[in-house]
């Protein structure tokens, strides 16, 4: 445990649901944690009691990628977790591939609501319409933009196949709007929607304040930090600006709220971690600004400064995006100047 992790407290301490079983982390409220195939090498899902229409059941919360595996978790969690009743509604936080990519698979197999966004629905039809954020020309267009302008680079995004729908098929054809501000009666329990930008287009938390539980998604994890970034969708987006005022929501909550996060471990500690959350992004944003007070510099040129350790081409494909962010808070804030060189790139420069 690093030193910023001894801040928080993990009330259930070493404990994991085991693969196909859940864990009750509050009353009626059930963990379930299923495998990825990526470095982040899992995501945590949430099982809540409800009832619809004088019908019992559940609700469940945040999906897993379109993959075998996780279809059998699914499975061995019905015959082992739902005591005998229904699935009566889906929500998705938003819509990350972890997050809706099995949401087309359990409304079907439930006939249950698909509940999300509206942002966040379009914005994953889009997606599984064939026009894939992380390969095509214009993707190659937006990284040579910032610095990556190689044959090699052009190529191996070129070459990739497809990201989004290889994990999402699929998304429902219909759904039920989430809005900020909103609530859901779910179970015995109200559980109030807030709205998060930066880390997807339009991302729902929920808390409940009988329970003293917010369900945070990916705005609010204990080990690492968000991924914030911009994407050749929204080319001059302030993802990281729009991040941090978002976790600043949060703070209205009591000190001792369990977070309940996509990845990691349930936590307490919500107001110490969004401190902890502000102080790595400034200090990034120091280090970032200092670069560039030396010379002007782009996306490519910084990626060596926010990131320390070796990159492979798949996490460039991420960090390039963050790099962006961190120079678009600067330059949006008044603090650089944008240029562009002879040979097309953005550079940044006090």
């Amino acid at each position: 445990m690093n030193e910023l992790e001894q801040q928080l407290h993990y009330p259930l301490a070493d404990a994991l649901p085991a693969w196909g079983h859940c864990l009750e982390v509050a009353p009626g409220v059930k963990w379930i944690r299923m495998e990825l195939p990526f470095a982040l090498n899992h995501i945590n899902l949430w099982l809540l009691r409800d009832t619809v229409n004088g019908v019992p059941g559940w609700t469940i919360v945040d999906c897993c990628i379109h993959r075998d595996e996780a279809k059998a978790h699914w499975e061995a969690l019905f015959a082992n977790e739902l005591e005998g009743l229904p699935v009566l509604r889906v929500i998705v936080t938003h819509m990350h591939p972890d997050h809706i990519g099995l949401a087309h698979w359990l409304c079907a197999r439930w006939n249950a609501p698909l509940f999300i966004s509206a942002t966040d629905f379009m914005v994953a039809r889009t997606a599984c319409s064939g026009q894939d954020t992380f390969s095509g020309e214009r993707t190659v267009q937006f990284y040579a933009q910032h610095g990556l302008n190689d044959a090699e680079t052009a190529r191996k995004l070129l070459e990739r196949k497809p990201y989004f729908t290889t994990l999402v098929p699929s998304v429902p054809d219909q759904f039920h709007r989430l809005l900020d501000g909103g609530s859901l009666q779910i179970g015995a329990h109200r559980w109030n929607l807030i709205s998060g930008y930066g880390h997807a287009p339009e991302h729902m938390a929920l808390y409940c304040a009988d329970l003293g539980v917010l369900i945070g998604g990916d705005m609010m994890l204990p080990r690492i930090s968000t991924n914030v970034s911009v994407y050749e969708q929204e080319p001059e987006a302030d993802s990281l600006t729009l991040f941090l005022s978002s976790i600043d929501r949060f703070s209205s909550l009591p000190a001792d709220t369990l977070v309940l996060p996509s990845h990691g471990k349930p936590f307490t500690g919500l107001h110490v971690r969004i401190g902890q959350l502000h102080d790595h992004h400034r200090e990034r944003l120091a280090e970032v600004l200092e670069a560039c007070t030396q010379k002007p510099c782009s996306a490519s040129d910084v990626l060596p400064v926010l990131f320390k350790r070796p990159l492979d081409f798949h996490q460039i494909t991420f960090a390039l995006g963050e790099a962006v962010a961190h120079l678009h808070a600067l330059w949006h804030g008044g603090q650089l100047r944008r240029q562009v060189d002879a040979d097309g790139v953005y550079r940044f420069t006090i």
